[in-house]
């Protein structure tokens, strides 16, 4: 998980405010394309993509949870102890449910642009599959398969990548950290970014024993990616399941295969590698 900055600093009033106007804009605003409709129709597992701190993103995937109706939902945000605090009372103020949900102190950006999600929620079971540091540490310290424990054979985590995909990713995790990573640091961080795909995969296939599906999956468009995200452990560990993946993203991207992709206005924001500019 990455820390991000608040925007701006809100009063209780204000941020009542701007909750209850993404709420209407979520209803008012989004369109889904009749291919999304019709692939959330026929999915057991959907994957909502995202760029996290984009509020467009998340009225698009309030939507499409609207859209699917799905008995669960696996959160990349939340711990399962964060999600069994969604408690049908804590949904019934979903102003109030980021202080619930202890959301600032995990560090994503402002609860306020992720409100239309919790609304859409309806009854559906909630899922956390966030990883904790103890475990991206014990992936340094013991290995990806080690660190994951018994389930990491069903989730192919035993196994290396392949040359190409091993290299592709080290460059996009380099890129990631705007090409300030040390170069040994690369397929560690590759390795994190997989435990938390098979977490995912994991978390999906609880959610699916649990309730009998559909189970949507709220998170970044890195891990609802098609081609090497977390659906590529969904697959392996349950073949017969049907997935699919939408990305929604700014103009130029997502990176990566999805089955459809959703282009959402980008977002105002700093520059995230300033930072590091010794300029």
């Amino acid at each position: 998980m990455r820390n991000w900055a608040k925007a701006m600093m809100l009063t209780a009033s204000a941020a009542t405010g701007l909750v209850a106007g993404l709420l209407g804009a979520a209803r008012a605003e989004v369109t889904l394309p009749p291919a999304v409709i019709e692939g959330l129709a026929g999915a057991e597992v959907a994957f909502l993509g995202e760029v996290h701190d984009n509020a467009q993103a998340h009225l698009a995937q309030a939507a499409a949870l609207r859209a699917a109706a799905p008995k669960a939902v696996v959160f990349e945000m939340l711990s399962p102890e964060q999600a069994a605090r969604l408690t049908p009372e804590a949904r019934g103020d979903v102003a109030a449910l980021g202080d619930v949900l202890g959301w600032e102190e995990a560090g994503w950006p402002d609860f306020t642009i992720y409100a239309p999600i919790f609304a859409a929620l309806g009854e559906a079971r909630a899922y956390g599959a966030a990883v904790p540091r103890e475990a991206a540490r014990g992936v340094m310290q013991t290995g990806i398969a080690a660190a994951f424990g018994t389930e990491a054979v069903r989730y192919g985590l035993d196994q290396p990548l392949g040359a190409q995909e091993q290299a592709a990713r080290e460059t996009f995790q380099m890129e990631a950290h705007c090409n300030a990573l040390p170069e040994e640091m690369l397929p560690v961080m590759v390795d994190i970014q997989r435990y938390r795909d098979a977490a995912l995969a994991r978390a999906v296939a609880q959610a699916l024993q649990d309730t009998g599906g559909p189970v949507a999956v709220i998170t970044g468009n890195g891990h609802a990616r098609r081609d090497w995200g977390a659906p590529v452990y969904v697959a392996r560990a349950l073949p017969e399941a049907v997935i699919f993946t939408l990305g929604v993203g700014e103009p130029g991207g997502p990176e990566g295969r999805f089955d459809a992709v959703i282009e959402v206005p980008a977002a105002e924001r700093e520059d995230p590698c300033a930072a590091f500019d010794k300029g």
